[in-house]
């Protein structure tokens, strides 16, 4: 199913705890609404990561839109996800910079990540989704999805909160009230009203307290500034492709768009962060599966090789690398609605907004404090999610199997740690955590003792389909269980 959704209900109205299926969809205008959140929820990083990249964030922002179709169409919509800006590769792109490297050999490079990443979904999808689970068990999964929600606290910490704490506050509390408090579909767009709240509320405060003093993101230094500043928003063209990419006459790249040139040494740079992403890729596709009750392990490959395939869209053209976002599944966690066409209606905003410098202006003028406080929610629910998969798949963390090389990964991951190879080459935060916890399970796995393996021994439970399970007897049920990285679930066949 890609496009044709069935209404859900009578597409106005759901009941506390209901759901709205992939390829279901409410009335247009609520649908409309709920894309405008994912964009509002994918903007900040879609928007950031481009510029510490030294990319263009106006393309990055309109090739996302572009890479999400695609992304829905090779999945099928089956899989309602946001391809957004990779942080996964800032580490690379940093070390192509320190050599030298301009933007369209950093784009060359990560082209060519890309052409890999599909290359692997294809695999996968071939081969079938064992080969996954074998190297990233539920334990690995659930750690990679919450070392990559936890692993952006310190965006909060020390970028958006401080920038003006009360504001921040406030709208964090008013998020929480909206989510629990609002009845329907206003309690599942709790974020979006949190950002239009602390909008009108900086304006609020910048009338009754005047201007702050705090750090401003768009002039990269503490300032004393209005809360709320729509200069660049008056001053930026309603309608406008960004400009090819030049040099000025001192030498410096003002990016734009351009064609990507390949340096086999600078590839070697960004191949790393192929391994996280598609750690991340299932990470989340289990996180969607676990939110949803669907069996995506027939899509799992798909999912990986399409993020893949939208890399080499967005980067053909000077454009960012893209990844599944974690952002967008946390709003799917809080208004669990799942339907791909809110995706497609964030895809066409977004690509709209890549074509207006006037709109991206507006997203990107919300005050760090209301940021902040958004955030501050999302970014928790991201990590939560990956605790939700460890339950749901009974992991044992009395077991050191289990425990030990995730805690390491996690914590590697949550204090962006840094491994130093070269000067121009280092690894750190999620790409780093997530290397550890995959690499360290595997070791531990295989130098443990026979009475912790035997521990995690039993029927291999395998989703069939939402509420039925059955047995995997295709390896032997103690081989199957031992690389499931969860506490077998013996006696439980549901129906």
């Amino acid at each position: 199913m890609a496009f044709g959704w069935k209404l859900h209900g009578d597409g106005k109205s759901l009941a506390p705890g209901e759901v709205v299926a992939p390829d279901e969809r409410l009335s247009w205008g609520k649908t409309v609404g709920l894309g405008a959140q994912h964009v509002v929820a994918m903007f900040g990083a879609t928007f950031v990561f481009p510029i510490i990249m030294g990319l263009n964030p106006q393309l990055a922002i309109m090739m996302s839109g572009i890479a999400t179709v695609a992304f829905l169409l090779i999945v099928q919509g089956k899989v309602p996800s946001y391809l957004g800006t990779s942080a996964a590769f800032v580490g690379g792109v940093a070390a192509i910079r320190a050599q030298g490297g301009d933007s369209a050999e950093v784009t060359g490079a990560i082209l060519v990540a890309g052409v890999v990443l599909a290359i692997i979904g294809l695999i996968i999808h071939f081969l079938g989704s064992r080969v996954v689970y074998r190297v990233l068990p539920p334990v690995v999964t659930g750690a990679v999805v919450m070392l990559i929600g936890f692993n952006l606290a310190p965006v909060v910490a020390n970028i958006y909160w401080p920038q003006d704490q009360w504001v921040a506050l406030i709208v964090m509390a008013a998020v929480i009230l909206m989510s629990v408090g609002f009845r329907g579909f206003l309690g599942r767009i709790a974020i979006f009203l949190g950002l239009v709240f602390g909008y009108v509320l900086s304006w609020v405060f910048d009338r009754i307290f005047g201007k702050i003093t705090s750090f401003d993101a768009a002039a990269n230094d503490v300032t004393t500034h209005w809360r709320v500043n729509w200069e660049n928003v008056q001053a930026a063209p309603w309608f406008g492709f960004p400009d090819k990419t030049v040099f000025a006459a001192d030498g410096k790249e003002v990016v734009g768009w351009h064609t990507p040139s390949f340096s086999v040494a600078f590839v070697l740079l960004v191949l790393p962060a192929v391994i996280a992403l598609v750690a991340e890729n299932t990470g989340h596709v289990k996180a969607v599966a676990e939110m949803t009750g669907a069996d995506l392990d027939p899509v799992m490959g798909r999912a990986i090789a399409a993020d893949g395939v939208g890399t080499v869209i967005a980067t053909s053209v000077g454009g960012s690398p893209t990844t599944t976002y974690a952002e967008n599944i946390g709003v799917m966690a809080a208004t669990r609605v799942y339907s791909t066409a809110a995706y497609y209606v964030a895809a066409l905003v977004a690509i709209i907004f890549g074509l207006s410098p006037k709109f991206g202006a507006v997203i990107s003028a919300t005050p760090g404090g209301v940021l902040g406080g958004i955030t501050v929610v999302l970014y928790g629910m991201i990590g939560l999610l990956g605790a939700k998969i460890w339950k749901e798949n009974q992991v044992d963390f009395s077991n050191p199997i289990n425990l030990v090389p995730v805690a390491a990964g996690i914590i590697i991951a949550i204090g962006d740690t840094s491994l130093k190879f070269t000067d121009t080459f280092v690894l750190s935060g999620i790409a780093l955590g997530t290397i550890v916890v995959i690499a360290a399970y595997h070791i531990a796995h295989a130098v443990a003792p026979r009475h912790l393996k035997d521990d995690l021994a039993g029927p291999n439970i395998v989703l069939t389909e939402p509420g039925i399970y059955k047995t995997d007897d295709i390896e032997g049920h103690a081989e199957g269980a031992r690389h499931s990285g969860g506490t077998p679930l013996r006696d439980r066949v549901e129906d």
